[in-house]
């Protein structure tokens, strides 16, 4: 019964583990995408100066 529960218990554990994993990624990917959009915005009004 108690090794049964510890298999559940690691099981949701390495799940969520695995999920918010690729959150963090997806995250990073849309920082990283306004960032990218913020410096071609600066450039341009640096150009137009």
């Amino acid at each position: 019964m108690l090794r049964k529960i510890s298999i559940l218990l690691v099981s949701i554990l390495m799940t969520t583990l695995v999920v918010g994993c690729n959150t963090v990624k997806g995250v990073g990917k849309d920082v990283q995408s306004g960032g990218k959009a913020i410096t071609n915005t600066a450039e341009d009004v640096s150009e137009k100066m």
